[in-house]
């Protein structure tokens, strides 16, 4: 009998948001994967290791995966992760894969779980706090309130010149175009919120559009609620 491939979402940044389920599954099976080529190097294992420290004695398997805008180079490194994974699978063995955030919210998982899924293989993802539920809690906002929409966009080149619908915007991984989002942002009359690297030792916080600058790490959210500037 193959083994089950289950994408785990390690939360945002603070291993205390990790979820009972994850943390046992992260126990319960030997082989864990990882997106990158050293596994411990990797956010999401120092993530899980502070929640759960036993991980470091567990199997790691690196699944390398590069940021590149290249669709045959992805497609070539997703094929060769699946094909890492499915070897472990056809023993019998399961593989836990560990991902940022949340497994169904612009997860590297997705890309190697469509594969094997595809090659007949059974898989399972289990939930993890996406990072702008998080970066709302820790500036103590909602996100939205009654009938209020939430516009999710995962960088800012996906975005016109303005923010023209109402209700709250989320601009995920645009910490390398800030001075483009904050142009975006003032343009059309809003103010923001941010945060970077949120619930990390590396944590900052920034409460409105002006003091935000122009310069921000990767892992860099803004919430944009309906509240105009003046």
């Amino acid at each position: 009998m193959n083994g089950i491939l289950y994408g785990i979402g390690v939360g945002p940044g603070d291993p205390e948001l990790m979820t009972l389920k994850a943390v046992r599954l992260i126990r319960e099976n030997r082989v864990i994967a990882l997106p990158g080529k050293k596994p411990k190097d990797t956010v999401a294992y120092q993530i899980a290791s502070a929640a759960v420290p036993e991980l470091e004695h567990k199997q790691l398997i690196p699944i390398h995966m590069p940021m590149t805008h290249d669709k045959e180079e992805q497609k070539k490194h997703h094929r060769e992760g699946a094909d890492i994974v499915e070897a472990y699978l056809q023993q019998g063995k399961n593989i836990v894969f560990l991902t940022l955030g949340d497994p169904a919210v612009y997860s590297t998982f997705t890309y190697i779980q469509r594969i094997v899924e595809k090659d007949g293989f059974q898989t399972q993802s289990v939930s993890g706090i996406p990072s702008f539920c998080a970066t709302a809690a820790r500036m103590n906002m909602p996100l939205a309130i009654g009938n209020e929409q939430i516009h999710i966009y995962p960088a800012v080149h996906n975005l016109s010149g303005t923010l023209p619908d109402s209700g709250t915007y989320v601009l995920m991984k645009a910490g390398s175009k800030m001075d483009r989002v904050k142009e975006i942002l003032r343009k059309s009359g809003r103010d923001a919120v941010m945060v970077e690297n949120c619930g990390t030792g590396k944590e900052k916080v920034y409460f409105h559009v002006d003091e935000i600058p122009n310069t921000a790490g990767y892992y860099s959210l803004v919430i944009s609620r309906e509240t105009r500037l003046k």
